[in-house]
C-alpha cells in the first residue's frame, strides 16, 4: 500500500480537503468552518498527514520532554465537577488528603541532587489553602531550590484564591510571581461553551474568567499552557469554539506555550455512563488541533492519560511533546481509569519511547529551552 503524500493530498482528495491543504501549506489560517469539515468529513490519514506537515515545519523531528514531578496539595474540593474522579467534597474531607507546607517542602527535598527541572503543583480547591498559604509554599521552595521551575495552580484554583483575597487577576498573578511562581498549567479549561459547562462543571469559574486569568499571567511576564477536555457530551462545534477562543487570546498575548487535549475518562465519576471515544477520535482531535492552532508552538500528548502506545502514535498526528518523567507523583488520571496506573518513566524509557516512533528526543526545560538533544544512535547510560 502506497503511503499518502502531500502531493496526493493536494490533487486527489475531496475538494474541501484540497482547499484546506493548500491554505495550510501556504501558512494560511483555516477557518472554523474548515475545522468543522475536518472533524466531520476529513479522512484521518489525510488529517494526520497535514498535521505532521505543520509539526515538522515548526519542530522538525524533535519530540520534547522534561524531568518533572507533581505535588498535589489536596484532593478536597469545594467544587463538584461531574467528570472528576479525583476530588472529595469538603463535607467529606476525611476521605481525601491535605498536605501541610512542610509535607510539600519535604516532597521537593526528596529530589535534592536529582536532575529535576520542574515541579508541577495542582490539586483541589480547599477553602483553608488560600493565596497566602500558597505564597508561603512558593517562597519556601524557591529558598530551598532557586533554580527549580514552579508551574502551579490552574485558573480554577487561582480564581478562588483571588476572589477570597479580594484581588484582581492581575494583582493576584503579580503577587504569586513575587513569591516564586514561574508559569501556570492549562487545567480547568474543560469546554468553554456555557451550555456544556453548566452540565459538567457548573460551579467553577466560567470561560471568560479562565481566559482572563491566563491573559493576566501573560501580562505579568509568565507563560501558560492550554487544555481542552474532549470526548464526553460536547459537539465538534464546541471543540472548535474552544480552540477559537484560545487562538484569539494567543493572537493578543502570545503567552501560551503548548496545547494539551485531555481525554475524558469515565471511571468512578458521575458521568460513567458516557462512553469514552476510540483511538481514531483521539488522533483526529490531536491532528485538527495542530492544524487549527497555527499560533501555538507546541502540541502535547499527556502520556499518563492516554498510555505509552497511543502517545507514540500521536507523534505522527501533530504532537511534538510528551510531557515529562512524572515519577508516579500524580493521581488525577489514574483515579479516572487512565491506562497508566503507575505513571512513571525514566529518562531512558522516554527517550526510547520517542525514538521508537522515529523521532529525535529533546530534553527541555519548562520554557522549551533545549537541555540535551539525544542523537539517533547515541547510547544511553540510564536504563
Amino acid at each position: 500500500m502506497t503511503k499518502p503524500s502531500l502531493e496526493h493530498l493536494l490533487h486527489h482528495s475531496p475538494v474541501p480537503m484540497q482547499q484546506i491543504a493548500t491554505k495550510v501549506m501556504a501558512g494560511q489560517r483555516i477557518s472554523d468552518e474548515e475545522a468543522l469539515w475536518l472533524f466531520r468529513e476529513g479522512e484521518l490519514a489525510a488529517c494526520g498527514l497535514l498535521a505532521n506537515h505543520v509539526r515538522e515545519s515548526r519542530n522538525g523531528d524533535f519530540t520534547f520532554f522534561n524531568r518533572n514531578f507533581h505535588i498535589e496539595p489536596t484532593n478536597v474540593c469545594v467544587f463538584t465537577c461531574r467528570f472528576c474522579s479525583y476530588s472529595r467534597e469538603y463535607k467529606h474531607k476525611e476521605e481525601g488528603w491535605e498536605l501541610s507546607l512542610q509535607e510539600m517542602l519535604d516532597k521537593v527535598k526528596a529530589y535534592d541532587g536529582k536532575d529535576i527541572t520542574e515541579v508541577h503543583i495542582v490539586g483541589g480547591v480547599h477553602p483553608k489553602m488560600d493565596l497566602y498559604f500558597f505564597g508561603d509554599l512558593l517562597a519556601a521552595i524557591k529558598a530551598h531550590r532557586p533554580e527549580l521551575h514552579i508551574k502551579a495552580f490552574t485558573a480554577v484554583e487561582l480564581d478562588y484564591m483571588f476572589r477570597k483575597a479580594k484581588l484582581t487577576a492581575q494583582e493576584g498573578m503579580e503577587y504569586l510571581r513575587s513569591k516564586g511562581l514561574d508559569s501556570i498549567p492549562g487545567g480547568g479549561a474543560e469546554i468553554f461553551a456555557e451550555d456544556i459547562r453548566e452540565k459538567i462543571c457548573a460551579d467553577k469559574c466560567d470561560a471568560s474568567r479562565w481566559l482572563e486569568i491566563h491573559e493576566a499571567t501573560h501580562n505579568a511576564g509568565m507563560r501558560s499552557n492550554a487544555t481542552i477536555l474532549y470526548g464526553h457530551i460536547e459537539s465538534y462545534e464546541h471543540r472548535v469554539d474552544h480552540m477559537r477562543r484560545l487562538r484569539e487570546l494567543q493572537d493578543r498575548s502570545g503567552g501560551f506555550q503548548t496545547f494539551i487535549p485531555l481525554k475524558f475518562r469515565n471511571k468512578d465519576n458521575e458521568m460513567e455512563t458516557v462512553p469514552e471515544v476510540a483511538l481514531m477520535e483521539d488522533l483526529k482531535m490531536y491532528a485538527i488541533a495542530r492544524i487549527y492552532l497555527d499560533n501555538f508552538d507546541h502540541l502535547k500528548a499527556y502520556w499518563p492519560m492516554i498510555g505509552r502506545s497511543t502517545a507514540q502514535i500521536t507523534q505522527s498526528f501533530g504532537v511534538d511533546d510528551l510531557d515529562g518523567t512524572i515519577d508516579d507523583s500524580t493521581k488525577i488520571y489514574s483515579m479516572a481509569g487512565a491506562e497508566e496506573q503507575v505513571p512513571v518513566l525514566s529518562t531512558g524509557q522516554l527517550v526510547d519511547l520517542i525514538r521508537q516512533a522515529g523521532r529525535i528526543p529533546v530534553e527541555r526545560d519548562t520554557l522549551y529551552n533545549r537541555i540535551r538533544v539525544y542523537e539517533p544512535h547515541e547510547a544511553l547510560a540510564e536504563s
